[in-house]
């Protein structure tokens, strides 16, 4: 049993073993408080566009560490190794060139992933409109940028390519819904509870410009209905969930002011 701890006491205490033990714990660890001060970083956003920015930021800067992190561990496995690592480094100048060259595309997606970043084009969690795809920013890399639309399909696009992109997120969206009411009510008074039930409930829903709400009169003459239009802003990210809010809050106060919402009816003569 003692030859057998002087063996692995040996082993363990080679250069060669404890050496890449605590080059991978030290890596380990500068990389997790790295992050972790990353992490941090983003709370300190004034409000939710500056943290999802400086998220965006953050995530960029998590695989720049990791890479770097992972480099030097390498080099630093390799020197206790014995490995002439001075002189691995001074012949990586003509390495790197012929592999400059032919990662060309790569450095293009890492050096526009950086400019989409200083130049504020979009962040994580905005919607874009890319060529004929709109979705959400999900995911952003040094190499490629995840849109999600909202039928749950993922496009991933090199950042060499997203340069032309339209951001959604920075224009307020304009909802206009159709409230069918029936011909034999009142006008004036459908219109009244538009104004004075539809309207204020429908400026506290989040997200939603509480001074936008807007009666914009009637829409249609149609068969089976009358169609009051009204209308709405709200962040574009939200707009679906908005609308649905909006459609609830207005079942709910025709509900209450016992108006029937109309639907196509067919009448059946029987000439006996």
């Amino acid at each position: 049993m003692i030859e057998f701890l002087k063996v692995i006491l040996n082993i363990i205490t080679k250069k060669e073993v404890y050496g890449v033990i605590v080059t991978l714990a030290i890596a380990y660890f500068v990389y997790r408080t790295s992050t972790i001060i990353l992490d941090e970083v983003i709370n300190y956003g004034k409000n939710n566009y500056e943290k999802k920015k400086r998220k965006t930021i953050t995530k960029l800067f998590k695989n720049i560490v990791k890479y770097l992190i992972l480099m030097i561990a390498v080099l630093t496995i390799l020197s206790i190794y014995g490995v002439n690592v001075g002189g691995m480094v001074a012949g990586l100048g003509i390495t790197a060139t012929i592999i400059g060259l032919a990662l060309q595309d790569t450095f293009k997606d890492i050096i526009n992933g950086i400019n989409i970043i200083v130049e504020n084009y979009f962040i994580v969690g905005d919607i874009i409109e890319y060529d004929t795809f709109t979705g959400e920013v999900i995911e952003f890399g040094l190499k490629s940028t995840k849109i999600k639309n909202a039928k749950g399909e993922v496009k991933i696009v090199a950042n060499r390519n997203i340069m032309e992109i339209k951001n959604l997120s920075q224009e307020s969206q304009t909802i206009q819904i159709n409230i069918p009411l029936p011909y034999e009510e009142d006008v004036e008074k459908m219109e009244k509870i538009i104004q004075d039930n539809i309207l204020p409930e429908i400026s506290k829903i989040e997200n939603v410009d509480p001074k936008s709400p807007t009666y914009l009169g009637i829409n249609e003459l149609a068969d089976s209905c009358i169609n009051y239009l009204i209308s709405y802003k709200c962040k574009r990210e939200t707009q679906w969930q908005a609308k649905r809010d909006a459609n609830r809050i207005i079942i709910m106060a025709l509900n209450k002011n016992k108006v029937s919402v109309p639907y196509p009816q067919l009448e059946v003569h029987n000439e006996k």
